[in-house]
Parts: structure tokens; sequence; C-alpha cells
């Protein structure tokens, strides 16, 4: 459980613009520039530019450079199946209890 609650992976989620950018990443569902994204999205170049990069640095996105064009794309198999083991291990956490005695949690 602790090593899925991937701190990183949250902070990235709590930032509105990067969700809204992951968003729209994948219900385009192909790679897009971040000219597209921007227009898309109604946010600035460089704010676009600076959050996808730093997504894709997570592992959330895939970057393809072509010429001075970097194409974003949403790895949503992977994000599907982060948030899909997290929820599997919260159904079998649930399940089992891990207080000792005294009331505290194990870790």
């Amino acid at each position: 459980m602790d090593r899925l609650l991937d701190p990183e992976l949250f902070r990235l989620l709590s930032e509105p613009t990067r969700v809204k950018l992951l968003s729209c990443l994948i219900k385009c569902g192909r790679p897009c520039s971040v000219t597209e994204i921007a227009e898309c999205c109604s946010i600035d170049f460089s704010v676009v530019s600076r959050h996808l990069s730093s997504m894709a640095k997570l592992g959330v996105l895939d970057a393809t450079k072509e010429g001075r064009t970097v194409w974003y794309e949403a790895r949503t198999s992977e994000i599907a199946e982060r948030f899909r083991a997290i929820a599997d291990s919260i159904d079998q956490w649930k399940s089992q209890s891990c207080c000792n005695g005294a009331g505290r949690v194990c870790e």
C-alpha cells in the first residue's frame, strides 16, 4: 500500500491546471503538441509546456520530439493500472485488521 500511494502522483493531481491538461490529453486520445493543448485548454503556452514536461518526467505522459515540436500523449493504460492497483490494495487492506493492541496502525 505504501509504495502505491506515490506522493508525486498525488502532488501532480492536486494541481488543477495539470488535472485539466491530463484530462484534455486523455479525452483527445492521440499525441498533441503543446500549442494544440494550450489552445484547447485556454491556458498560456509557457504554463502548458512547463506542466507537461513535469508530467512526462513523472511517467504520466509520453513525450516525443519531432524537430521543434514536442508531442505529448497520456499513458492511459499505465495511469489506469496505477489507480486500479491502489483500489485493489484499499479493498485488500479494508478487510484486514491492522492495529496492534494499543490502537496504533501498523506500518
